[in-house]
């Protein structure tokens, strides 16, 4: 859900969140009064008091929201399956400030499945290679391990190895089409 308008919230429990663009790891207090901002692919951005926070799907809760629903996979899924999740999930990786998901920025250089270790065990590993749009960028970390947490989510993934580069160096030219609509970058 994504829209120009922001829902009023009040914070029901204490909540683990991140000040946004600093990337800074805050503890938000129960009756904290705000507004969603953002809520796309499971996390939320909230202004509170002057400020944006990131809060992570998992504490949807002390929104008043659902956390989201566990992936699943059919125990014979293939490779192919798992490749697919992978693209499914990164698309739900969203930088706190702009409402466009990772993939669709340009951001994703690439992403691999292979087996991790003990093959018969079924186990993947995907690396994927990632940069962002500005080096300097503070939320750089937070969107690496948002990355590699939900690539973790996948059954089956036991390892996400996300590699921040910067080379090449990020360009709107890298933004797909409707990117580039929504943010005015033609």
């Amino acid at each position: 859900m994504y829209s120009r308008s922001s829902e009023p919230v009040r914070l029901e429990r204490d909540c683990a969140a991140v000040l946004v663009p600093q990337g800074e790891h805050v503890n938000l207090p129960a009756g904290s009064i705000g507004y969603i901002t953002q809520a796309l692919g499971g996390s939320y951005t909230v202004f509170i008091e002057g400020n944006l926070f990131r809060i992570a799907g998992k504490d949807a809760d002390a929104l008043g929201k659902e956390p989201p629903e566990p992936l699943e996979l059919p125990d014979d899924a293939d490779d192919e399956a798992v490749e697919q999740m992978v693209w499914r999930q990164l698309r739900t990786c969203f930088d706190p400030e702009i409402p466009i998901n990772v993939v669709d920025l340009g951001l994703i250089y690439e992403a691999n499945v292979k087996p991790a270790g003990d093959t018969a065990a079924g186990g993947r590993l995907v690396e994927v290679r990632m940069t962002l749009t500005a080096p300097a960028c503070g939320m750089g970390d937070i969107l690496v391990d948002d990355v590699r947490s939900k690539l973790e989510m996948i059954p089956t993934v036991v390892e996400a190895d996300v590699e921040l580069v910067f080379d090449p160096p990020w360009g709107r030219h890298m933004m797909s089409e409707a990117a580039r609509l929504e943010t005015g970058m033609l």
